[in-house]
């Protein structure tokens, strides 16, 4: 009798723990893998039992599904092309819409450019991710109006890219997931004195000094960059600048951004 009270009484305080460790006698929870160095092998998530898992030379996220099962993801949980847009910006000479006028260095970007197939001009996180943003944008540049620029001074090209709410005319988003400001305290543009968004800054020179000859046209700069962002829609838009040293007597420079095809990729990289 005595004997069969000592039994009970070792099994009562393992029907209350119901924790198990390994490689430790003080589980601190259900499951307990100690160690620096312990990993968990699971046969049923690996490659290639599992179709979902992305194979050797890769990583792939295990997620929780809401009976608390660990599963793998499909490709579309860890990473998705939400945007590839051909010929983004709309091609035409338009004052009011991409034309970018020259200054003096130190002046700063303005707004340029307009979606050429606005309906299909935006993409919609569902949840938060890190966007990589991927853009190759045209431009030409000429001098008084038709005529090709011909005094032979080095001028500074840059664009950048920022998104808008919504749609191509809501708020600018100017701060990340976290609050930070997007590209730092950066002035995208100096008719609205707008600080913060600029993503993916770039450029390069032009000049040229022959007036019947000389490319004027269809050139193009590329940016990439990465970004973090909550769930919305988003609308990419685009910045630039054409800059100068001594911008007095060179005559009327302008700029016309997307005259060209331009291409615009939105990636997700979801971390959730």
């Amino acid at each position: 009798m005595k004997k069969n009270y000592f039994l009970l009484l070792l099994l009562i305080p393992s029907c209350f723990l119901a924790q198990v460790g390994i490689n430790t006698n003080t589980p601190q929870q259900g499951l307990h893998v100690a160690g620096s160095a312990s990993t968990v092998k699971i046969d049923g998530l690996s490659y290639p039992a599992n179709t979902n898992n992305l194979g050797p030379g890769s990583v792939s996220r295990v997620f929780v599904n809401a009976n608390g099962d660990l599963i793998l993801g499909t490709a579309q949980n860890n990473i998705a092309i939400l945007f590839d847009s051909e010929n983004y910006l709309n091609d035409p000479k338009d004052p009011s819409i991409n034309q970018i006028t020259q200054h003096g260095y130190g002046d700063g970007f303005d707004f340029a450019g307009i979606p050429r197939d606005i309906p299909n001009s935006t993409f919609t996180l569902t949840q938060p991710a890190i966007i990589e943003i991927n853009y190759s944008v045209s431009f030409m540049i000429e001098k008084n109006g038709s005529n090709r620029v011909n005094d032979g001074y080095a001028r500074a090209v840059q664009t950048l890219l920022y998104f808008r709410s919504g749609n191509y005319a809501g708020p600018i988003v100017t701060t990340d997931l976290e609050g930070n400001l997007i590209g730092g305290s950066f002035l995208i543009d100096s008719g609205t004195s707008t600080i913060g968004g600029g993503l993916g800054i770039s450029g390069q020179y032009y000049t040229n000094k022959d007036s019947n000859k000389g490319e004027y046209e269809d050139f193009h700069i590329t940016g990439t960059d990465y970004v973090k962002l909550p769930a919305g829609t988003y609308c990419p838009m685009f910045s630039a600048q054409l800059a100068v040293s001594a911008a007095v007597g060179t005559g009327s420079q302008k700029m016309y951004l997307g005259t060209g095809s331009d291409e615009v990729q939105i990636i997700a990289h979801y971390y959730h």
